[in-house]
């Protein structure tokens, strides 16, 4: 999971065969390392003409989701695990080299209390018994802490390695996000230095989600950060340009972040590129 990636919301959030094209022919177009698969629906997925497409390409890719509430694991522990090793079988048989994102929980998950300890006991288990199952298929398993407004559970990069260390498992990473860290962190130095053991994964995320570099991200002080923990994962582009319904609420994603994706890539991702080499992390 090193280099520079994206998400395939920049281009579809269905993954059949046209979405699937679509994406990672632009990735190659953009000379992306990998791309982010959302794997929302993996029963639905062609897992065989996914692996030949990226192999086709010599496309690497990671897979993220959110749960659905049915299988929330703060609920439901027994129901997420079946669901996620689903997600995990998958993915390995796309050619996936990791599954990451809200694999803990629901986006839009809240109680408006803090988590208690039976929540936090049932999600432990749900990721510990998902991680072996990881594992066994020689997949990485990520979790990535977003903000109070879509979760309850998990918003900073020290409540991630919390629970990586309750479960005591090495093949659990944290994922960070830059957008969820301009909300939640005490500056975004701290999140990744609390992170840094565990930290494999980073979405590189304006703070509206839209381009990097004309938000309010301080893109400095988290490449600077990044390069002060000898920082190797993936550098993965997320902006959500193409949301359903299900996922815009869930995100609270109600006007266009960008006009197009091509303002995205065309300007972003020049601008983080510039940003990593100037602080040596390419």
């Amino acid at each position: 999971m090193e280099g520079f990636g994206v998400h395939t919301s920049m281009w579809t959030m269905k993954w059949d065969h046209i979405g699937a094209e679509r994406a990672v022919r632009a990735a190659v177009d953009y000379q992306m390392d990998f791309l982010e698969i959302a794997l929302l629906d993996a029963p639905s997925v062609d897992a065989e003409h996914t692996r030949k497409l990226l192999e086709k390409h010599k496309m690497r890719a990671v897979c993220s989701l959110g749960l659905p509430q049915a299988v929330w694991p703060s609920k439901n522990p027994e129901g997420a695990i079946e669901f996620l090793k689903v997600v995990l079988d998958t993915a390995k048989e796309m050619g996936a080299e990791a599954v990451s994102g809200v694999t803990y929980g629901g986006i839009g998950e809240r109680t408006d209390l803090p988590p208690t300890e039976a929540e936090l006991t049932s999600v432990a288990r749900a990721l510990d018994a998902t991680a072996k199952h990881a594992k066994s298929l020689g997949l990485l398993f990520g979790i990535e802490p977003v903000n109070r407004y879509e979760t309850h559970l998990l918003n900073t990069g020290w409540q991630a390695v919390e629970m990586i260390e309750r479960i005591g498992s090495d093949n659990i990473f944290v994922h960070l996000d830059t957008y969820h860290m301009n909300i939640e962190e005490k500056g975004a130095a701290n999140g990744i230095l609390d992170a840094r053991e565990h930290l494999r994964y980073i979405h590189l995320s304006e703070s509206d989600r839209g381009t990097p570099g004309e938000g309010c991200c301080d893109w400095d002080e988290v490449f600077a950060a990044l390069a002060a923990i000898d920082f190797k994962g993936g550098l993965a582009m997320e902006s959500f340009i193409n949301m359903p319904p299900e996922i815009a609420h869930g995100l609270s994603v109600w006007r266009p972040v960008a006009p197009n994706f091509q303002a995205v890539m065309d300007k972003g991702l020049p601008f983080l590129r510039n940003k990593a080499a100037q602080y040596r992390l390419v």
